[in-house]
C-alpha cells in the first residue's frame, strides 16, 4: 500500500474538516451579531412605546439578591435564561431595582 497517497488523503480530509468548522463558526458569529442588533432595536422600540416586558419570574435570582449575592444572582440568571453576561447583569440590576 502506498502510504503517501493515504497520508495525502487524510491530510485533505483534515483540511476540509477544518475549513468547514471555521465557516460554521463565522456563520454562527454573524448570526449572534445580527440577533444582538435585532434585540437592541426591539428594546429601543419597546422603550419608545412605553411598553414594559416583565422579566421571567426567577425566584432563585430574587432570593440571591435579597441576600446581597449579586454575582451569584447574575450567574443564576444566565443559567436560567441563556443570556450573555452583559444582558444578565442589566436584567439583574433591573430586578434589584424593583425589589
Amino acid at each position: 500500500m502506498d502510504y503517501t497517497i493515504l497520508g495525502l488523503a487524510v491530510t485533505v480530509m483534515l483540511v476540509l474538516a477544518a475549513v468547514s468548522a471555521s465557516t460554521n463558526r463565522q456563520e454562527a458569529r454573524r448570526h449572534q451579531v445580527r440577533l444582538a442588533l435585532v434585540e437592541r432595536k426591539l428594546d429601543a422600540l419597546l422603550e419608545h412605546l412605553g411598553v414594559e416586558v416583565s422579566e421571567p419570574h426567577l425566584e432563585q435570582v430574587e432570593a440571591l439578591l435579597r441576600r446581597g449575592r449579586q454575582i451569584e444572582a447574575i450567574k443564576s440568571y444566565r443559567e436560567a435564561t441563556g443570556a450573555g453576561l452583559r444582558e444578565a447583569k442589566e436584567a439583574v440590576d433591573r430586578i434589584s431595582g424593583r425589589a
